[in-house]
């Protein structure tokens, strides 16, 4: 700094030899001529030492990025994943790798030992929004908390609910919250019913999975796939599903008097669901019974659709073990679509949007490795060869011409 004080106290006097102070001082007139320039924009401040890191590489490859991880890999053999990719960030700016992608890279290509990839942790952004015009416009569905009987046997209820009529379509006492037990229900449902356009759920199990890609579980793939919109409502918010708590606290008048047996119990159950939508008015349909309201879904099959993507999005099945394979990166998606096909969009040199259907399953960073992987991108250790027979005084004077 006190070198371009100097420099440009002498350069601002009238008549100054910019080209002979800039000899002086060591620099290239360029470099002399941008802080002349600093100075007048923006006084003494112009002049400290502004960030060398790019907006952008426009012109930078998927390719010349895995090279580069390669060739910070080989000259820094002790670095870890996290300073190679901060090294990077350093060097391409935005279109630099995340560290996820550079240690995917580098296990791929055999630089490192592979390690368990970092869990991704789903949650719900806002409160969900779905306008409902008629029946089956909307169905809730949830978990009654559970009661047992008279002789111990676990009592839990699975409701499923039609949100314009208030219809109760089910209320089944299951064994077990897994997805199988679940989609059983609604299988029934869907044949006597039909299919909704969209389903509510919370965030609880088998309709969720935090942890994965979207928030997907095999419940949801399998709605998706029948052309059924999943909605999900808020952690911690059970008044996004107002209408289905409500018939719930209803519902809890027969935990008063539990049944003898668990069997006992669903026939109380579906007793208390015909007189809940056949003998009970409701103030909200003008006096009107849910029966009176509901009526079946014209969508009867069950048959699941195929996914039709735009014509610029590429499209991959998921494998067995829930990954993608896109030039020769192997990334994974979630379990929960296995067999199943996901669109891809191109976002940026190693980004790449993913979608199920309609539901977006956010970006995935994909690295062409089958091109890194080709001979004239291997990176090639330099080697200096050594003749015995020749001093250094003799190299010296063999590269001068002087014999």
């Amino acid at each position: 700094m006190s070198q371009k004080l100097q420099f440009i106290e002498k350069a601002s006097v009238p008549g100054a030899n910019v080209s002979e102070l800039c000899r002086e001082h060591g620099i290239s007139r360029q470099t002399g001529h941008k802080w002349l320039r600093r100075f007048r924009e923006a006084g003494y401040t112009g002049l400290s030492e502004q960030s060398r890191r790019p907006q952008s590489s426009p012109l930078t490859t998927g390719e010349e990025v895995i090279v580069r991880i390669l060739e910070w890999r080989e000259q820094r053999s002790t670095w870890g994943v996290d300073k190679i990719s901060k090294a990077l960030r350093r060097e391409l700016g935005s279109e630099a790798p995340s560290k996820n992608t550079v240690a995917r890279v580098l296990t791929r290509l055999g630089k490192m030992r592979r390690r368990r990839p970092r869990v991704r942790i789903w949650s719900v952004d806002g409160k969900p929004r779905v306008e409902v015009h008629g029946p089956n416009d909307l169905w809730t569905i949830d978990f009654k908390g559970w009661w047992r009987a008279q002789n111990r046997e676990r009592c839990e209820p699975l409701t499923v609910r039609d949100a314009y009529s208030r219809m109760v379509l089910a209320v089944t006492l299951v064994e077990s919250t897994r997805a199988e037990e679940v989609r059983a229900v609604l299988t029934g449902l869907f044949e006597r019913h039909g299919l909704p356009t969209a389903i509510q759920s919370d965030n609880g199990t088998p309709f969720v999975c935090t942890r994965g890609r979207g928030g997907l579980s095999r419940l949801p793939v399998w709605l998706l796939s029948l052309g059924i919109r999943v909605v999900r409502s808020r952690p911690g918010c059970p008044q996004d599903n107002g209408g289905h708590e409500r018939m719930h606290r209803d519902l809890a008048e027969l935990q008063l008097s539990p049944a003898k047996t668990r069997s006992a119990q669903q026939r109380a159950c579906d007793r208390w669901m015909v007189d809940f939508n056949e003998a009970r008015p409701h103030d909200a349909l003008g006096g009107k019974t849910p029966a009176e309201v509901y009526r079946p879904s014209e969508r009867r099959s069950l048959a699941p659709l195929t996914p039709s993507y735009p014509a610029d999005w590429m499209t991959r099945r998921v494998s067995s073990c829930g990954t993608i394979s896109v030039d020769g990166d192997h990334v994974f998606v979630s379990t929960a679509l296995n067999g199943h096909v996901v669109g891809l969009k191109r976002e940026g040199v190693m980004r790449w949007r993913a979608r199920f259907y309609d539901l977006d399953l956010g970006t995935l960073e994909i690295a062409p490795l089958n091109v890194a992987l080709a001979p004239q991108y291997v990176v090639m250790p330099t080697v200096h060869t050594v003749n015995p027979g020749v001093t250094p005084e003799r190299e010296l004077n063999a590269r001068a011409g002087t014999g």
